[in-house]
């Protein structure tokens, strides 16, 4: 059994209508772009800042071995 054809419904918007619907459409398109490359930039940012804090743990760790280390042999 096959489904009836749907005839295409003419639309009973106006040109000042259909065109302020595109224009809608084109600005949400814009908002959402900059929304996105808001985005990236954010994501940009915070790998940058979990860079930064992966090289501090390992300063860290590296001044508190050395400092151990120094601490052990003034203790011996």
């Amino acid at each position: 059994m096959s489904t009836p054809s749907k005839k295409p419904e003419s639309s009973s918007m106006t040109y000042e209508e259909e065109e302020e619907m595109q224009h809608d459409i084109a600005k949400l398109r814009d908002q959402v772009q900059q929304v996105s490359l808001a985005q990236k930039g954010t994501e940009a940012k915070m790998d940058c800042l979990k860079k930064g804090m992966d090289d501090l743990k390992t300063e860290l760790k590296t001044k508190l071995k050395t400092d151990m280390d120094e601490l052990k042999k003034l203790l011996q």
